[in-house]
């Protein structure tokens, strides 16, 4: 079978697994077990909490002692019982530790995934910055139409979506045994140390104060990737208990209208160089956080009816907000790290934003939304709610250009780009 399909399935499936809970668990949480958001925003916090540590970990193992391939087949597998529990369990205390779990079975393999697909690619003397690229692009793919299944089959508050979650990753880990072997390479590369594996060296960094305020900002605009994440389908769905918007396809169908910020990323991805030619790396994070703005601001005067057109901008605008940041923070890691860290900064500034930055924002929004935003009657004032939230992101924007020093260099740029 032709390598590039063979990766191609293995990367829709792998989110696909995703996607079929991960911007619906709130719904489910809320509409169907009636926990708090305090109660949730712990349960999605599991992500952040795995995602600090197990990544490294599992990096460590494969390259010293395990097949790439076997480990993240395993990790999949043991996912899938995980995700098969999840339903049983009866209060959100048991619920967190088994969603804890299935992410520190879960998260390890987005970044074994690319080591299997890199490792398979060079071995069939494929050009992995052309060629990895298209094979990822369908892993977008798998997440939008795992959105769009559970939406379709009304699965969205159900606890079928974890069956469906797991029922996938235990096909996916079933095949990752027959993909190409990707052995551990500690006879062919040099010793590191513990501090360098999992890399420690690069908190060094937090000595220069340009680095320690682009950690900082990320850690604030990871804290915002997580609020979009786990409140926009709630959101919508909470309009089914108004009797106007109770027919809308909003309404019916929140997950397909969310997954709207899916194909956004696509299209904000092939803008991305121009961009940053244009206005440098500095300001294109700076336009991130200002469509995090716009974000927050378009859902909180938006509705699925006659607002449905804000919703959707909103969505459109995430592209924007989640690329712009994701990719020049990493290029300015890689233009200004020096070379002996460079693979430890960039896992650094990953941790900050999906580590520390979901975990609080995740634990911050939950006890929030529970302690200023519950109405009389138990519903959430989601017009508060989100106008906070795009006050928290105005605010980040505003001190950002006054803060982080840093001057355009576009032949740099260019000469990364083009690496």
């Amino acid at each position: 079978m032709n390598i590039k399909f063979r990766l191609i399935l293995m990367n829709f499936m792998q989110f696909f697994i995703w996607g079929a809970w991960l911007l619906t668990i709130g719904t489910y949480c809320s509409l169907t077990k009636n926990w708090s958001f305090s109660q949730f925003g712990a349960i999605f916090s599991t992500m952040g909490i795995s995602a600090i540590f197990m990544p490294a970990l599992t990096g460590i193992i494969a390259d010293r002692f395990i097949n790439a391939e076997k480990l993240y087949g395993l990790m999949h597998i043991l996912g899938a019982c995980t995700l098969f529990t999840l339903p049983q369990t009866t209060n959100p205390s048991a619920f967190f530790w088994v969603m804890l779990l299935n992410m520190v079975f879960y998260m390890p393999t987005l970044s074994l995934s690319i080591t299997v697909a890199y490792s398979a690619l060079k071995s069939n003397n494929k050009d992995v910055v052309k060629d990895y690229p298209p094979i990822r692009i369908w892993g977008t793919v798998g997440f939008i139409v795992a959105l769009w299944t559970v939406s379709i089959t009304h699965n969205e508050a159900s606890s079928n979506q974890f069956y469906i979650a797991s029922a996938v990753a235990l096909a996916l880990g079933i095949y990752s045994f027959s993909l190409p072997k990707c052995p551990p390479l500690s006879e062919k590369a040099p010793k590191k140390s513990l501090v360098d594996s999992l890399g420690l060296n690069a908190f060094a960094l937090f000595k220069d104060p340009k680095f320690a305020i682009f950690f900082a900002f990320s850690l604030l605009l990871g804290a915002a990737l997580q609020l979009t994440n786990a409140y926009g389908d709630p959101f919508i769905h909470d309009f089914s208990k108004i009797p106007a918007y109770k027919s809308s396809f909003g309404v019916k169908y929140p997950a397909i209208i969310m997954s709207i910020s899916q194909f956004s990323e696509t299209f904000f991805i092939l803008l991305i160089p121009f961009f940053l030619r244009k206005f440098g790396i500095k300001y294109v994070m700076l336009f991130s956080m200002l469509a995090w703005v716009l974000r927050f601001g378009l859902f909180a005067f938006g509705d699925p009816a006659g607002g449905l057109w804000m919703i959707i901008l909103s969505c459109i605008v995430y592209g924007m907000a989640f690329d712009f940041f994701n990719i020049s923070g990493s290029l300015f890691v890689e233009t200004q790290a020096t070379p002996d860290i460079r693979a430890s900064a960039q896992g650094l500034f990953m941790m900050m934003v999906n580590g520390f930055g979901a975990f609080f924002g995740s634990i911050a929004s939950g006890l929030i939304i529970d302690n200023f935003f519950l109405l009389p009657g138990g519903g959430k004032d989601w017009h508060g709610i989100w106008l906070t939230f795009a006050g928290y992101a105005l605010a980040i924007a505003i001190v950002f250009p006054f803060v982080f020093r840093y001057k355009h260099n576009k032949a740099l740029v260019e000469a990364i780009q083009h690496a």
